[in-house]
């Protein structure tokens, strides 16, 4: 079996070390993808990976960044929300049965389009204003704090299928995310209303 050694930084400026995970997330998920690699190693290392990452966030940078007000509370909480989006999508790729199926394939595209989905908005809206509001040293602070439990989580292990089932369902007791059925009917919602805007749309064409 693959393995793929995961970095364990204990210091630095905590902006680059999360981009440095998010460029990692975008390896592994190309490692996932591909069919000459070994594809189970590469779930393995990017779902401790994430699950990692987004504790150590939460606990470690988010409140802080959120008392020096440099970012709102409304970003916080969005960042937890999508946190629990990822492990909802990860959840379905831990699910996927051996590594050639469709299922896996529809979950890796799943799994990517979210995780590059939370890192570029976290990139725009929290990592800008920390790296513009927030003072070298106390980037510093932070970057020692956040690696110190990102790397305790690694240690330990956090991403086994059990760990993120009793993460998600965390993220919906606590209200993070709205339980599934909620989410499907607001789904349903926004997809009628999709379509008839589209109709209204061709009707206003039809009309010219």
């Amino acid at each position: 079996m693959t393995i793929y050694p995961l970095i364990h930084p204990t210091q630095g400026d905590v902006v680059e070390l999360i981009l440095a995970d998010h460029r990692l997330f975008e390896d592994l998920l190309r490692e996932c993808r591909r069919n000459d690699r070994d594809r189970e190693a590469a779930r393995a290392a990017l779902s401790e990976l994430l699950v990692a990452h987004a504790e150590a966030e939460e606990t470690e940078v988010y409140p802080t960044l959120r008392q020096l007000r440099a970012i709102s509370s409304h970003k916080e909480e969005h960042g937890e929300e999508e946190h629990a989006e990822i492990l909802e999508a990860l959840l379905a790729f831990l699910d996927a049965k051996g590594t050639t199926t469709k299922k896996y394939d529809d979950a890796v595209k799943e799994l990517a389009k979210v995780v590059g989905h939370h890192s570029n908005e976290e990139e725009l809206d929290i990592l800008n204003p920390a790296r513009d509001d927030v003072s070298v040293a106390t980037r510093h602070d932070l970057g020692a704090a956040w690696a110190a439990k990102r790397n305790a989580l690694l240690r330990a292990g956090c991403a086994s299928r059990a760990q993120v089932a009793a993460l998600l369902a965390e993220a919906v007791r606590e209200k993070v995310l709205p339980p599934a059925d909620v989410r499907e009917e607001m789904d349903a919602i926004e997809e009628q209303a999709k379509k008839q805007a589209d109709a209204l749309g061709e009707a206003a064409k039809a009309d010219e």
